[in-house]
């Protein structure tokens, strides 16, 4: 047994209406497929195998064998860990328990020894199915992308390759049923495309011309041509899991310190352990019975509870949040959460859903709303411009004629002829007026004809996930935006947000988060866009929005929301706090077992077998502790929200 978290193996996958990204497996069937659990299993068969034979009057060489089998089978692994430990001049609860073992055994304790043995190595092998159930769904999101994908040559013949060695601007031919190789854009065909997996979206989203699709989504009825836009290495989810799957080689400030002491702990230890079988002596006791005093104490006073009661929570409550769409990219990352005390939102593509819409048409005197509309969407047609894109979408009633001569003057608007007279539209930027949105005027031929509103949709889920990130933490949310005062006042009105920050460039917003941060209040920032990633590398915690988030924001974050599902935050939130209480609880406990027994040895006799089953148990304890936040209850309570 190891007293560190192993890093997480590969897992296999499960879906639950697209609420939930992996389910764990049975635990009998992965933990079956773990040569800890197997060797394990061995050394229990062994030493029953052997204790049957001792209590039925077999011969002595017969049950002594398998007893020392049973050492072999369930020792070797620490064994060597501990030795290799030794070697790089560090002392190893593993080698304690093995010499503890021993030890016993050459006094004439070998049933005792081999206890212990079982016990640890099934303690070893509990931890590693532990840990294994806590990258199940990180790991699923990489099986969700196909092997290979078929990708259309010049000519338009289908190939099929390896879907890693696509590149950026291959066409790809997606078949009805088919799932999505690479993030890309459709360039021809439509489809309704199931999101469910990767998004948590309970219906199929339609996808046309120009809209964005995922790695790992299920096409539907329709055949699809995406360009490819990412690398299936670089796809957002492959991105964030690479990073996840480093969670279990960083060590949270608790467990580092731990770690730390458990060095100079062992080799007082030993220390402690030389004295108790010495000074006995001395007075002139048993050398056998000082030994076993002496055994039972070094196993006893092993801080190997000690050292598991950190790790095993905080992957448990990663694992946890993975399956519900929030990647949080290492234990030390998962600890700050739960220190959270204000949170700062972006607004456009965080609280807003980042798609602008028509929202109000003011005709200026001799024209009518039909006509700014229809002359708008004219010259806007040809436009990728988000803003273009949604005029063109509210005149799909009208009469909208072509347009020739369309130019895109970058910083200010678009222009181009339409039915012999010349269009413009640009940004009313009117710097005495404060508008809620943005607005856009209207010329043709010269002359202002009317001015269109566009406004952000709110997320349906801000005003109630603001609301519970309000009741966790001391400090009111705050609302960082590059917009104007009076659309960053509508958003917050409508959140029910009461910090606001308007018309911020970057800097600022990195520097609003520093101010913040040197008050000694940690602070958490969600954003997705190149203009938050100083705020997000600035703040304790940041977290990007994984499906339209920048790769910048991606890369600078230290969680990312997959799904773009604001609950997904406070519920975070609490079920951090919720792993440090366990942790604490661990510690109190493991640390209770070893007051308690080590008392029991030194001032009274503590059998041995006693001993073995205490030190193991709550070794046993602390580890089942920590996988209770593995369970979905444990997410659904946080999900419902908590108290600070």
């Amino acid at each position: 047994m190891t007293c560190q978290a192993p890093a997480p193996p590969s897992s296999t996958t499960a879906r639950d209406g697209g609420r939930v990204l992996a389910a764990p497996p049975p635990l009998w069937r992965t933990g079956w497929q773990l040569p800890e659990v197997r060797w394990a299993a061995a050394a229990l068969a062994l030493f029953l195998t052997a204790w049957g034979l001792q209590l039925t009057g077999a011969p002595a060489w017969s049950w002594w064998s398998l007893y020392l089998a049973c050492y072999l089978a369930g020792g070797w692994e620490p064994a060597v860990a501990g030795w290799q430990a030794l070697r790089e001049k560090t002392l190893d609860v593993d080698l304690l328990m093995i010499v503890a073992a021993v030890a016993a055994a050459s006094i004439g304790q070998v049933f005792d020894g081999a206890l212990l043995v079982v016990v640890f190595a099934t303690s070893g092998a509990l931890e590693a199915v532990v840990t294994q159930r806590t990258a199940t769904a990180v790991s699923s999101l990489l099986d969700l992308a196909p092997e290979q994908a078929t990708r259309l040559g010049p000519d338009g013949e289908p190939d099929t390759i390896t879907a890693a060695d696509l590149q950026v601007g291959d066409i790809v031919l997606v078949r009805p049923g088919e799932r999505i190789a690479a993030d890309g854009t459709v360039v021809d065909g439509v489809s309704d495309v199931d999101q469910s997996a990767m998004t948590g979206e309970s219906v199929s989203i339609r996808r046309d011309v120009g809209d964005p699709v995922l790695s790992g989504t299920l096409n539907g009825t329709g055949a699809l041509r995406v360009r490819v836009g990412r690398a299936a290495a670089q796809s957002v989810v492959a991105r964030v899991v690479a990073q996840v799957e480093q969670a279990s080689a960083t060590k949270a400030r608790r467990q580092l310190f731990i770690e730390h002491v458990e060095q100079r702990y062992s080799f007082g230890v030993v220390v402690a352990t030389l004295a108790v079988f010495g000074v006995p002596l001395l007075f002139g006791a048993d050398p056998q019975g000082a030994l076993l005093r002496a055994v039972t104490f070094m196993i006893v006073a092993s801080p190997c509870a000690v050292v598991l009661s950190t790790m095993p929570p905080l992957l448990a409550a990663i694992a946890n949040a993975g399956r519900h769409g929030l990647l949080v990219t290492s234990a030390t990352v998962m600890e700050r959460l739960g220190r959270t005390q204000v949170v700062a939102f972006d607004k456009t593509g965080t609280l807003t859903v980042g798609a602008p819409q028509v929202r109000l048409v003011e005709p200026f005197p001799g024209a009518t709303a039909d006509q700014v509309l229809r002359w708008a969407a004219a010259v806007e047609a040809p436009s990728e411009h988000p803003l273009g894109r949604a005029i063109v979408g509210a005149a799909t009633d009208l009469d909208v004629p072509s347009v020739s001569g369309f130019r895109a003057v970058p910083g200010v608007g678009v222009l181009g002829t339409a039915d012999g007279h010349r269009v413009e539209v640009s940004r009313d930027d009117d710097a005495h007026v404060e508008r809620i949105g943005t607005a856009v005027l209207v010329r043709v031929d010269g002359r202002p004809v009317g001015r269109i509103t566009l406004k952000d949709a709110l997320r349906a889920d801000a005003p109630a996930a603001v609301a519970r990130i309000d009741a966790l933490t001391v400090a009111p949310v705050h609302l960082l935006t590059g917009d104007n005062a009076a659309t960053a006042a509508d958003v917050a009105d409508r959140t029910h947000i009461t910090h606001i920050h308007p018309r911020l460039l970057p800097s600022d917003k990195a520097a609003i988060v520093a101010d913040l941060e040197k008050t000694g209040t940690p602070v958490l920032v969600v954003g997705d866009g190149v203009n938050d990633a100083p705020a997000l590398a600035t703040a304790s915690v940041g977290v990007a929005m994984g499906r339209h988030g920048s790769d910048l924001a991606l890369d600078t974050a230290d969680a990312v929301l997959i799904r773009d599902d604001l609950h997904a935050i406070p519920a975070v939130i609490a079920l951090s706090r919720r792993a440090h209480r366990v942790v604490v609880a661990n510690l109190a406990l493991a640390a209770s077992f070893i007051v308690v027994l080590v008392a029991w040895d030194l001032v009274a006799t503590l059998p041995l077998p006693l001993a073995v089953a205490g030190h193991e148990g709550s070794t046993v304890l602390v580890a089942l502790n920590g996988l209770r936040l593995l369970r979905h209850s444990a997410w659904s309570r946080a999900d419902r929200g908590g108290l600070r």
